[in-house]
């Protein structure tokens, strides 16, 4: 067996398995997918665990704990200062143009005017689907602003 193909399969080179633990959990299978991908391509030995259950039943997510992101034990270390490193170039890329912080996070807003109006119209059209307004929320400062074209690891 190559040393490509130990790898793949969470080996180690004298053969034996490799054990795995989770170092992330998602509850949305594309997060998962980028984060499983910028792994594999620095090398790490990586899985997801209950993908499959998630993606196609998502009522499940809390109930199986979500889709867990499985790293050999040996490269946990190196995994987790990539992902750390993904975080704080996203969290860079998203600071509040106000006051310059990064305590920023992305939040649904359900105050526009629109958004109610849409629901009443939704409810009585017999759509139930609502799309909800995102928008960058500031902790700092209370600013709101619309995400940058990235904002996902």
């Amino acid at each position: 067996m190559s040393q490509k193909e130990a790898h793949d399969q969470g080996l180690f080179s004298d053969g034996q398995q490799a054990s795995f633990r989770p170092i992330q959990v998602y509850s949305n299978y594309i997060e998962a997918h980028i984060a499983l991908g910028r792994l594999q391509e620095e090398g790490v030995s990586c899985w997801l665990k209950d993908e499959n259950t998630v993606t196609i039943n998502p009522i499940w997510t809390s109930a199986v704990g979500g889709i867990k992101l499985m790293v050999a034990q040996v490269q946990v270390a190196r995994a987790i200062e990539i992902l750390d490193s993904v975080a704080r170039v996203q969290q860079e890329a998203n600071a509040c143009p106000q006051c310059g912080s990064l305590n920023v996070m992305l939040v649904s807003t359900p105050r526009k005017a629109v958004n109610w109006f849409s629901s009443l119209l939704g409810f009585f059209l017999g759509d139930l689907a609502v799309g909800a307004h995102k928008v960058n929320h500031c902790f700092h400062c209370g600013a709101e602003f619309n995400p940058s074209s990235f904002s996902t690891p």
